[in-house]
């Protein structure tokens, strides 16, 4: 299949693809898991639910990742849904290295995740199968558990800035 990009210079094309796609408002989460060094996670917009039946979600991550070889190789993860609130674990979680989880509260749930205090909803998964797909891996995870915490606004990104709900 060819790939459509008419005469646009590779740098352009790059920008209009970040500014089209920006304008599609995506909730943020946080993808965790314990490995046998203590725990790792990534901030992620990019995650979705899948199938009903099975109980299937999705999430991608760019190969350049260090938190996620770490991830994989437990086999399981859990993707915290942020509330508007928690913007500061937003950007804790979403620069590389460092230890993410230095003031943020989290507990150990039963599956060997961490879950994040304050996170709207927490889906529980095991490692179902991973895709390559340009610059990311697109995981699917099988639910094994699904919690909902609160009622509260969930953050979103919009436009390359995080969002209250007015889209202007």
């Amino acid at each position: 299949m060819e790939r459509v990009t008419g005469d646009r210079d590779p740098a352009d094309l790059s920008r209009t693809f970040r500014d089209v796609l920006g304008r599609f408002a995506s909730g943020i989460t946080v993808v965790t898991s314990l490995a046998d060094d203590g725990p790792a996670g990534f901030a992620c917009q990019s995650f979705a639910s899948l199938s009903l039946d099975p109980p299937l979600v999705l999430f991608c991550v760019a190969k350049t990742s260090t938190s996620w070889p770490r991830i994989r190789a437990t086999g399981r993860f859990a993707v915290n849904i942020l509330a508007a609130d928690q913007r500061d674990e937003c950007r804790a979680f979403a620069v590389p290295g460092g230890d993410k989880f230095a003031g943020t509260a989290w507990s150990r749930s039963v599956h060997g995740t961490a879950h994040l205090d304050g996170a709207l909803a927490v889906v529980d998964c095991l490692i179902d199968d991973v895709h390559e797909a340009g610059d990311h891996h697109v995981v699917i995870g099988a639910v094994r558990d699904l919690r909902d915490h609160r009622d509260h606004p969930p953050l979103l990104y919009f436009r390359g800035a995080y969002a209250d709900g007015v889209f202007t």
